[in-house]
């Protein structure tokens, strides 16, 4: 099984903050990268995108509940009290973003992204690419944490 590269999930870092700063005005301090070798999600609420093309992987999102609320608030313009139908579209709109966004720098990878889909529940599975372990980095914020996952892997034919 192959590791991420550093080259790979820089794009997803900047785009990530690059997107969180414009979309909610946050600036999240990063944590300690490590290899995400459980299956379960950090969190509640995960924001899930594919990547394919001349690499495949897959791009999470992990929100705590109190940041998956606040974010969609911020996106939304009014209070989220409860995961509903628009906080579910507002952790999935962040993603599309961020994936949309680290697509565009890894050009090389000519990347198809595909529709978001968004699982919640506590210690929901995420399946990533069985050839490539994913970096898990965790995110604070004022409201709590959140994590991304990333994992990337080229392949020889697409």
């Amino acid at each position: 099984m192959a590791s991420m590269r550093v080259e790979h999930i820089n794009p997803f870092i900047s785009a990530l903050k690059k997107t969180f700063n414009t979309m909610l005005s946050w600036n999240p301090i990063r944590g300690k990268p490590v290899l995400k070798e459980a299956r379960t999600a950090d969190h509640q609420v995960s924001g899930v995108i594919g990547l394919s093309g001349k690499a495949v992987g897959t791009v999470v999102l992990s929100f705590s509940t109190p940041v998956a609320l606040k974010a969609a608030s911020a996106m939304l313009m009014t209070e989220a009290k409860t995961i509903d139908a628009d906080v579910l579209d507002a952790v999935g709109e962040l993603t599309n973003m961020v994936a949309g966004a680290a697509k565009a720098e890894l050009e090389q990878y000519e990347l198809m992204v595909s529709l978001p889909n968004v699982v919640t529940g506590e210690n929901h599975m995420v399946h990533f690419p069985s050839t490539v372990t994913p970096i898990s980095i965790p995110f604070e914020t004022e409201y709590g944490p959140f994590t991304l996952e990333v994992a990337l892997a080229p392949v020889s034919q697409p």
